[in-house]
């Protein structure tokens, strides 16, 4: 197939770009600017210029491939409410452009979206998160009423791996900075996580035999401690591993404080069962002890 990928340089993109065209799939990159084309060429593949806020480029992109996969996302937390909506308009206007073709369309969401108390969050469950992030699923079910062969891959917090610059950096820097790895209260509060190559090869499974309307999950480690990522994070650093009261902790990691308390396991169970999808790369912890993030 012909697949056309936004955010193809990207940290999660790229590693899709190399497991689709190692599949023997042609992959049309969308390219902002001229060092993003130039990197693309340099990989083989067909460049495709154009912007996630510009439609009738993503459109375009589109309209010219078999299938469709969106991961271009702008991580400014600053402007976060913004590039989520950035993002919704982004989907509408893949899906328009798709729409009563059959052709596949794979948009990114995240798991911390799905609260589920007593339990991991599943394929199934319906967001529950008021964050800005749930505008991604917002449009996807839109274009799903539409008729549009729409699914959906929701990420875990952490998505690790060489060349990461989310939050585990975000976290790392943090405790740089302050000369403590901290953890909110007892530190029990769980994130799940993926590695970035387990993630690629989900999207071509999802891309090769996923199922109109499905959410899947990209999910390798249920639910890690945050008290155990602190402290991966601080005996690296070698600096203390400390708890941080709610209020203490707001101080302690400003903007990210929601996110350093955020309680998100979520399961693949229903993925792994349905797409023969099994993470094989190392875990977040393993990463953090083993891995190039210091």
């Amino acid at each position: 197939m012909k697949i056309f990928v936004t955010g193809a340089t990207g940290f999660v993109g790229s590693a899709i770009v190399r497991e689709l065209t190692d599949a023997g799939h042609r992959v049309l990159g969308l390219a902002r600017n001229d060092a993003a084309a130039d990197k693309l060429k340099q990989q083989g593949i067909d460049v495709h210029r154009g912007d996630v806020t510009d439609a009738a480029s993503l459109a375009a992109g589109a309209r010219a491939s078999d299938a469709v996969i969106h991961t271009a996302f702008n991580h400014d937390f600053s402007k976060w409410a913004e590039h989520c909506e950035d993002d919704r308009h982004a989907i509408e206007a893949l899906g328009g452009a798709l729409a009563g073709s059959n052709r596949p369309l794979i948009v990114t969401s995240g798991t911390g979206l799905v609260a589920t108390p007593g339990r991991p969050a599943a394929e199934n469950d319906a967001p529950t998160s008021a964050l800005p992030r749930i505008a991604s699923e917002q449009a996807a079910d839109a274009l799903r009423a539409r008729g549009v062969h729409i699914s959906v891959v929701r990420l875990p917090p952490s998505v690790h791996g060489d060349g990461d610059h989310g939050f585990v950096p975000t976290l790392i820097g943090i405790a740089r900075d302050k000369h403590a790895s901290a953890y909110v209260n007892e530190g029990n509060n769980r994130w799940s996580a993926v590695h970035r190559l387990d993630a690629a090869h989900l999207y071509r499974l999802v891309i090769e035999k996923g199922s109109a309307g499905a959410r899947y999950h990209g999910v390798g480690d249920e639910g890690v401690p945050f008290r155990d990522i602190a402290g991966a994070i601080g005996r690296r650093l070698g600096v203390p591993i400390v708890s941080k009261t709610s209020d203490e902790a707001a101080e302690h990691f400003g903007w990210f404080s929601h996110f350093a308390a955020l309680d998100a396991p979520a399961s693949s169970e229903k993925t792994q069962r349905e797409l023969g999808w099994r993470p094989t790369h190392v875990g977040l912890i393993a990463d953090l002890e083993h891995g190039t993030y210091f």
